[in-house]
């Protein structure tokens, strides 16, 4: 082992997903120590993509097990074999504190179990003691209630028992469009510092977070020096037609890489492409699809003007159907993706479709040779369930800063 390895910084992912938040790590040069997670396709893409990244141990290191069991420091212990993280990631599932998942719910999630696995990522954070941390999930995290109290709070108090932390909204909350990211994505980050690092405050975590780019809601004087949001076109231009229920995948893309976003997540020159592979739609469907491209409605707009588009399905509402255009970061990828993809309407009037896995990878900003496992449906769950890459590498970026800044 190289020194430059001896001194590489090493990283634990609690609620791994796919590997999205470890993706950013990976990038700037972090070990995995291991990743834990419960869903079996997604431990699956998790072990693939250490695979990738020359990990020898990605069985083992690849803990596939409820992390409030009892013995779960017991997993992680035997995997880690003594070495000590400098940093724990990672997120809970968030649909316990989604408005989404609270809508849906006759009870709020007000009995969902998922509201307090937080305490399982403390439990592990105060086993280890890491120099550092960092804990992502939605927004609905700042307004969720569980019997009538606020959960932030309570998440703030636990995660700030040994750790800096930081409780103002206006600087935990970052859009990942910021980032480079083809996507408006706004999700509360809590970064925490060990109490007993005197030289450093958390605030300069969160100031090395360093956006890079201007979103479609910024204020014209805000966007002094950032570059432009990077478009749907720009994501997904380049990539061959398909139609629905066919497959365009090939061991032959020629990739042009011919923006800078592309240059992030590809190579140029001929490399595969994968899981280009669209959903069947009915024809109605695909009617729809090409009134609201070519008048540039929303479904509410074609339903009230074209009444014979109306949806035959009374739980069919305005913003059910959607398109996401050319010159503008998509909509939030989300996990119910998996269910229809409706909400996620290719843009092109010739093609009428819904986004393939590849192209819903791509707004999350996943690299091109990021491969999913599981079934088509698998893909798509574990896609809108995870962290931005590109985003992900900002926060990896500013966490590489701050412990050179205590280690050197």
């Amino acid at each position: 082992m190289s020194k430059t390895e001896e001194h590489k910084y090493k990283f634990i992912d609690l609620f791994a997903g796919c590997g999205g938040l470890s993706e950013g790590f990976y990038r700037m040069g972090f070990k995995a120590l291991a990743h834990v997670e419960i869903d079996h396709f997604a431990c699956e893409s998790l072990r693939t993509r250490m695979r990738y990244y020359h990990y020898d141990n990605a069985d083992e290191a690849v803990i596939e097990h409820d992390i409030t069991a009892d013995d779960i420091i017991e997993r992680i212990d035997s995997v880690i074999k003594g070495e000590q993280p400098d940093i724990i990631i990672g997120g809970p599932p968030c649909q316990a504190y989604s408005t989404a998942g609270r809508v849906r719910d006759k009870e709020g999630m007000a009995h969902d179990s998922r509201n307090y696995l937080f305490e399982s990522y403390q439990r592990i954070l105060e086993k280890y003691r890491p120099k550092f941390f960092v804990f992502e999930n939605v927004t609905g995290l700042l307004s969720a209630k569980v019997n009538g109290e606020y959960i932030f709070p309570k998440v703030i108090k636990a995660l700030g028992k040994e750790y800096k932390v930081i409780d103002n909204p206006s600087i935990l909350v970052h859009n990942t469009c910021n980032y480079g990211v083809p996507q408006v994505r706004k999700r509360v980050i809590i970064m925490g510092v060990r109490k007993d690092i005197d030289n450093k405050d958390v605030l300069e975590l969160y100031n090395d977070v360093i956006k890079t780019h201007f979103d479609p809601e910024m204020p014209e004087n805000d966007r002094m020096g950032l570059k432009p949001y990077v478009t749907v076109k720009q994501a997904l231009g380049d990539l061959p037609p398909v139609e629905p229920g066919c497959d365009a995948s090939t061991f032959e893309f020629n990739y042009s890489c011919d923006n800078e976003f592309l240059q992030r997540i590809g190579k140029r020159g001929i490399h595969p492409l994968m899981d280009h592979i669209c959903r069947k739609h009915n024809l109605k469907d695909r009617e729809r699809f090409r009134e609201m491209i070519k008048h540039n409605w929303t479904f509410g707009q074609l339903r009230r003007a074209m009444p014979e588009y109306e949806h035959e399905n009374p739980r069919v509402f305005d913003n059910s159907y959607v398109v996401q255009w050319w010159n503008l970061p998509s909509k939030t990828i989300l996990a119910h993706i998996h269910k229809d993809g409706f909400q996620f309407i290719h843009p092109d009037l010739k093609q009428a479709r819904t986004f393939t896995v590849r192209e819903a990878a791509r707004i999350q900003s996943f690299p091109d040779d990021f491969v999913f496992e599981g079934s088509r449906g698998n893909k798509f769950k574990q896609i809108g369930n995870a962290v931005p890459p590109l985003f992900a590498e900002a926060l990896a970026k500013s966490i590489k800063k701050n412990l050179d800044d205590i280690t050197l």
